[in-house]
């Protein structure tokens, strides 16, 4: 079973908390994916005092574990100071370290985020990067402590899926003992599906399900759709071929003469 920083899971579904209608809904959604993990962006949740007490208590009455995270920050300060602040805040090493380069797309700077993540691994976090598909940087990271991986499967909140699956696969082949964990752009359950049956360790997903017409059943969905993808990789799939194999063998067929 593979561990995130020492700490095994079953679920392979991390859960976003943003952008849910009540926070009624977002309970029940949470447990219908079966989440045990979900995020949370503490500037989202400290914009009020009594807000954010409340929603934090609904967090724990859900029994899930808290990852914060850096979600907004744009430089390697902002980024390290939000930091500190919600370990202070959840009492937890974890941080989902974002560190945005550009608007549009909301592309990490990935610079300035292998910077954050040394100074915070340093210090004592232990740090879920944000970060693309690059090898390179991949490799920067986990010289500088980091122990999990986040790429991006496409812009956050787009739902346009996996854009880049060559660059994906070659992550999951050169890291093979990391976990990594497919973060942002997932829009459909057929989409968690597929990063599972590349070989990924969990897929995190927050707009495709808070946005959903019905959050509860999509969170549902998500869970089966990223279980049967994690049995359908562990089973060995078929590799595709370009030219037809017939499904009937030709030996002991009946000819005609």
């Amino acid at each position: 079973m593979r561990k995130f920083y020492d700490v095994a899971l079953q679920s392979r579904l991390m859960l976003g908390t943003a952008r849910y209608a009540s926070p009624a809904i977002l309970l029940q959604a949470i447990k219908a994916s079966r989440a045990e993990i979900v995020t949370v962006s503490l500037r989202r949740e400290a914009s009020g005092e009594r807000a954010g007490q409340g929603f934090w208590s609904l967090i724990r009455d859900a029994g899930v574990r808290v990852l914060p995270n850096t979600a907004g920050c744009h430089s390697v300060k902002e980024a390290v100071t939000t930091a500190h602040m919600a370990r202070e805040i959840f009492g937890t090493p974890w941080i989902k370290l974002e560190v945005i380069g550009e608007d549009d797309t909301l592309q990490p700077d990935v610079f300035g985020l292998v910077e954050a993540a040394r100074i915070l691994s340093a210090d004592g976090f232990e740090v879920f990067p944000y970060t693309t598909e690059d090898l390179v940087v991949a490799d920067k990271l986990l010289d500088a402590g980091c122990r999990v991986l986040m790429p991006w499967g496409a812009p956050i909140g787009s739902g346009r899926g996996l854009n880049n699956l060559f660059g994906l696969k070659a992550l999951r082949a050169h890291f093979l003992e990391v976990p990594l964990v497919i973060d942002a752009g997932i829009g459909l359950p057929s989409h968690a599906a597929q990063a599972m049956e590349l070989g990924f360790d969990a897929v995190l997903i927050n707009t495709a399900v808070a946005q959903a017409a019905d959050p509860v059943v999509m969170a549902a969905a998500f869970a089966q759709a990223i279980a049967a993808g994690q049995a359908a990789y562990q089973a060995g799939p078929m590799e595709p071929r370009d030219m037809a194999a017939p499904s009937t063998p030709v030996i002991g067929k009946a000819f005609l003469i």
